[in-house]
C-alpha cells in the first residue's frame, strides 16, 4: 500500500507549524513548568480555533471527527514545538466519552465534549492500561529505582515497566519514565537501587493543577475528581504530576466504560507516538544544524564520519516510525498503534541520545532550549504504554496469545 497524506492534510500541518514557530513555544513551556499557565491557555485557545481538538470529537458534539489521519498530522507538529499540557489526555477524555455515548452513556459526552472542542475545557485522565499475557511479560525481578523525596510512584526507569509479575494491571498512563535528581540543573536522567516488584498503585494524572476536568477511570467506574494533591516532581518540569483526590462524582460505571476506556487508551497511543515522533524531528534537526556550526580540528564536526553516521541512524530510526505511524492511524488496529507507539518512543529516545552527545557539555544546560525537548523524549516513550507493554500487546497476536478481536479496523 501507498499512503500519502492530501494536499489538504499537509497544508494543514504547515499552517500548525506556522502559528506555532510564531507564538514563541519555549516560553510558553518554561512558564508552564513553573507553575504559570497563562502563555500555554492561551497557545491552548489558538489550537482550539484551529480545530486541534475538535478532530477526536463527532459533529453531533461540536466536533469534526473521529479524524485520526488528520489529529496525527497535528500533533506530530505539537511534539515539533513542544506544545506544553495535557494535550493527549484530553483527547483521551474525548475518545473515551464518545465511545461512551455510543454505547449508551450519553450525559457525559453531552456535559463535557462541546467545551474540551472550543477549548474553553482542559481535561487529563487517568486510568490502567489493561492487563498483558503473563506469558509476554519477564519474570523475576524488575529493577525499579528509588524516587527523590516526594515524587511518588509513578516514576520509572526500567524497561519492563508496564505491569506487575503475575499480569494484573499496569500502573501510571500519564507518568514518566525517569527523572533527573533533584537539585541538580542537568537534564540527564540517573538510576538508583532495583526492587522486587511493582506497585500497583499510586496513578498519577499529567496537569492536574491546570485541567479543568480530571477524570478517573477506577476498575469499571468513570469518576470525576474533586481535585488534587500536590504537584510532584517530574523529569520534564513541564510534565506537571499530581494524584487525584479520591472520591467524586461517579459519572457512569459497568462494561461500557471498561470499553471506552480501551477505545481512549488506543487514542492516546496514537497521539503519543506521534508526539514523540515529532519531538524527534526536532531533536534531530537542532543536532544537524549544531553540527554544521560546530568545528573542531579547523572543520564542522558533522563532516565527521562518526557523527554522520549517528545522525544518519537516527533519521532512519525516524523516518521508520513515521509510516508505522500514519499507518496505525488508518488501520486503528491496537497491534497497530502498540508497534507504532514503541518504534515513535525508541526513535524520539534515540534522537535524545544522540543531541545530547553530539552537543556534548552545552547540551547539559537547562538554559538551551534543546533541553525543553531532551526532557519530553524519555517520558513521552514510556508514558500511554511502555516500550515492553506495547511489544506485548503485539505478541498478544502474532506469538498466539490471543486475538484483537476487540480492534477496529
Amino acid at each position: 500500500m501507498r499512503f500519502l497524506q492530501t494536499e489538504e492534510q499537509r497544508d494543514f500541518a504547515r499552517s500548525l507549524a506556522a502559528m506555532l514557530t510564531a507564538a514563541d513555544t519555549p516560553t510558553a513551556i518554561r512558564s508552564w513548568a513553573t507553575g504559570d499557565p497563562t502563555p500555554g491557555r492561551t497557545l491552548w485557545s489558538r489550537l482550539a480555533d484551529a480545530g486541534v481538538f475538535a478532530l477526536a470529537i463527532p459533529e453531533q458534539h461540536e466536533g469534526v471527527g473521529p479524524l485520526p489521519i488528520e489529529l496525527t498530522t497535528a500533533f506530530v507538529e505539537l511534539g515539533r514545538h513542544g506544545v506544553p499540557g495535557p494535550v493527549v489526555e484530553t483527547v483521551a477524555v474525548a475518545a473515551l466519552l464518545t465511545e461512551l455515548a455510543r454505547l449508551g452513556e450519553a450525559a457525559p459526552a453531552k456535559r463535557l465534549l462541546p467545551g474540551l472542542a472550543s477549548g474553553e475545557t482542559v481535561a487529563t485522565l487517568t486510568m490502567p492500561m489493561g492487563p498483558v499475557p503473563a506469558g509476554a511479560v519477564p519474570r523475576g525481578p524488575v529493577p525499579t529505582p528509588d524516587p527523590p523525596a516526594g515524587c511518588g510512584q509513578a516514576f520509572r526507569t526500567a524497561e519492563r515497566v508496564g505491569t506487575t509479575h503475575d499480569g494484573a494491571a499496569p500502573v501510571v498512563t500519564g507518568g514518566t519514565g525517569a527523572w533527573a535528581r533533584q537539585g541538580r540543573r542537568s537534564v540527564v536522567p540517573t538510576r538508583s537501587a532495583p526492587a522486587e516488584r511493582l506497585p500497583t498503585t499510586g496513578v498519577l494524572a499529567l496537569d492536574a493543577d491546570v485541567a479543568d476536568v480530571i477524570l478517573v477511570v477506577q476498575g469499571d467506574e468513570l469518576r470525576l475528581a474533586p481535585g488534587h494533591e500536590p504537584v510532584r516532581n517530574s523529569p520534564d518540569p513541564a510534565r506537571r504530576l499530581a494524584r487525584p483526590t479520591p472520591g467524586g462524582e461517579l459519572l457512569a460505571s459497568g462494561p461500557a466504560v471498561t470499553a471506552a476506556a480501551a477505545h481512549a487508551r488506543d487514542w492516546a497511543m496514537l497521539a503519543t507516538a506521534a508526539q514523540a515522533l515529532g519531538v524527534g524531528l526536532t531533536l534531530l534537526d537542532r543536532t544537524v544544524a549544531y553540527a554544521k556550526q560546530r568545528r573542531q580540528f579547523g572543520t564542522e564536526i558533522g563532516s565527521f564520519q562518526a557523527v554522520k553516521h549517528r545522525l544518519a541512524d537516527t533519521l532512519i530510526a525516524l523516518e521508520f516510525a513515521r509510516p508505522l505511524l500514519f499507518g496505525a492511524a488508518v488501520t486503528f488496529r491496537s497491534t497497530d498503534l502498540a508497534a507504532a507507539k514503541v518504534a515513535a518512543g525508541e526513535a524520539a529516545y534515540t534522537a535524545a541520545r544522540t543531541a545530547l552527545q553530539i552537543h556534548g557539555a552545552v547540551g547539559y544546560t537547562e538554559e538551551l532550549d534543546l533541553s525543553l525537548w531532551l526532557r519530553k523524549a524519555r517520558p513521552l516513550r514510556d508514558a500511554w504504554g511502555t516500550p515492553s507493554w506495547c511489544r506485548a500487546r503485539v505478541m498478544d497476536t502474532y506469538d498466539g496469545y490471543g486475538d484483537d478481536s476487540d480492534d477496529r479496523s
